[in-house]
């Protein structure tokens, strides 16, 4: 008899149903001993390394019964344990910001591809912003640090067996900037089928019948990788205490000096092990990870975890007021003690996916930000939003390429120009996906200063120096086209119909 996710739902547990699981886990042992054994050699080693990972994850999905919180028992956090980043920042420029930042690591997540944008290879290669890549902005952004403050930052990169290869090539061309950097990877873990929860893989290969076997098992997993890469005690050695960890994608998330400096001014018996910078939510953010209390403790709640019932309470924005933007500062010492005691206990995420041929499976998956239940004196800070601008669509790439942002020593700042601080809602449709059809639909990125909304759709295209004010819509029907001319400009103006300039 097979065992189904159907079985392991509800609370209870026959004893039946702990034989069938039982027996299951046992069958999986089996399954990935065959896996190791049909390549041997230095693949093995390291797969065996990081099927010791799947295997824990998968007795717990195994051992799960029923929600992982409890609705009742959430509370909001109390205040002193949400801290407002402005009263931070009053505290003025510390002394010692060298030393501070000497015993600071920068780590980002780059395990993911640009496929959602159309493009091949790491999405950390993708230009951005004056024809420089997330990962140019990023060791530009350090080596400012370490040649403003003569300090010595390194950037650790955690890549996926995805970006690993391509972003290894790339790295050559930092040789010679003031910014030491290191790689490691996340762990290969096989997809199982949804229905006999076991590996689809026939060996390990990556390729052939094998390439859509296996997946990176989400970014919870930088405290299991970061520690058996041996990096972590690498630079504990040298004196590094924290590190800031963020997605690759969000041009926001640069190091703050001020947040850097509440943290190393702790008493050391009153030391924050871990500091998740949250924002306030806006209507666009309802399905983001929101800090609540649950029993005496900060936690993460991510909306896989919320009952069915409460969705729509947890989307409130009344209720639930900010959101993980998954900025992260970590002690390195209490990462290394919860390795080693093994009580990093992070909610398992089961994301199904539906591979090209029909067949369902199933990710199991974890997330960084899950582990702040873990930590000692575990904090959120209330950041701008300025420090959340995530690149996950052309509709976000077409505000950091345009007028709105200035860039300097890889940082992106609002410009001055602009009358109001926040930014606009620009929604691009699907003639806009991929990256190079977006370049090409734009002769130059349009003025943006005074844009409030810009909504636009079908076959479109803008001229030069175009210039897009208040509410813009412009939508062109199946079969027609609309090209905006040179120098428009456009100030709560609805484009619709066909308007095709034509060289003659």
């Amino acid at each position: 008899m097979s065992l189904t996710v159907a079985d392991l739902a509800g609370p209870g547990m026959t004893e039946f149903q702990e034989q069938l699981r039982q027996q299951h886990e046992k069958t999986m042992h089996e399954e990935l001993e065959k896996l190791l054994q049909s390549s041997p050699g230095p693949e093995a080693q390291i797969s065996k390394k990081d099927f010791e990972g799947f295997r824990c994850i998968f007795h717990r999905f195994l051992q799960r019964k029923g929600p992982s919180v409890e609705w009742s028992k959430i509370q909001r956090p109390p205040e002193d344990l949400i801290l407002s980043y402005e009263k931070i920042k009053a505290q003025g420029r510390p002394e010692g910001i060298t030393s501070s930042l000497n015993k600071l690591v920068v780590l980002k997540l780059n395990g993911g591809l640009g496929t959602s944008m159309g493009c091949k290879g790491p999405k950390s290669l993708i230009s951005v912003s004056n024809d420089n890549t997330f990962l140019d902005l990023t060791v530009q952004q350090i080596e400012h640090l370490n040649k403003t403050f003569n300090a010595d930052v390194p950037l650790v990169l955690m890549n996926s067996f995805n970006t690993d290869e391509d972003t290894k090539k790339i790295l050559q061309k930092y040789t010679h900037h003031r910014v030491k950097i290191h790689t490691f990877n996340q762990s290969r873990y096989p997809r199982i089928n949804k229905e006999s929860l076991l590996p689809i893989a026939s060996d390990l290969g990556m390729k052939g019948a094998n390439a859509d076997a296996w997946y990176p098992p989400g970014h919870g997993d930088i405290y299991a990788s970061f520690h058996n890469s041996g990096l972590l005690d690498t630079l504990l050695a040298q004196g590094k205490e924290y590190v800031f960890v963020s997605n690759i994608d969000n041009l926001g998330a640069t190091v703050d000096l001020s947040i850097l400096h509440h943290l190393m001014s702790q008493p050391a018996s009153r030391r924050c092990e871990f500091i998740m910078e949250v924002t306030n939510k806006t209507r666009s953010d309802v399905k983001g990870g929101t800090l609540i209390q649950y029993e005496d403790h900060l936690r993460l709640l991510e909306i896989a975890q919320v009952p069915k019932d409460h969705v729509d309470e947890f989307k409130s924005v009344t209720k639930f007021k900010i959101f993980n933007t998954n900025n992260l500062w970590i002690s390195l010492p209490a990462i290394k003690r919860l390795q080693q005691q093994n009580t990093l206990d992070l909610e398992i995420i089961v994301n199904p996916k539906s591979l090209d041929g029909g067949l369902n499976v199933i990710q199991l998956e974890t997330a960084v930000g899950a582990a702040i239940k873990c930590f000692d004196n575990a904090l959120g800070v209330n950041v701008p939003r300025s420090r959340f601008l995530p690149v996950k669509t052309s509709s976000d790439l077409l505000l950091v390429m345009s007028n709105l942002y200035s860039l300097e020593a890889g940082s992106l700042t609002m410009s001055k120009k602009r009358e109001f601080p926040s930014t606009p809602h620009v929604k691009l449709g699907s003639s806009f996906t991929k990256v190079q059809d977006f370049l090409k639909r734009f002769e130059n990125i349009p003025d943006m200063l005074e844009l409030d909304h810009l909504t636009v759709s079908g076959d479109v295209t803008f001229g030069k120096n175009v210039s897009l004010k208040g509410t813009v819509i412009i939508i062109a029907n199946h079969g027609d086209r609309i090209d905006i001319p040179a120098g428009a400009v456009l100030e709560n103006k609805i484009v619709s119909g066909n308007l095709r300039i034509l060289d003659h």
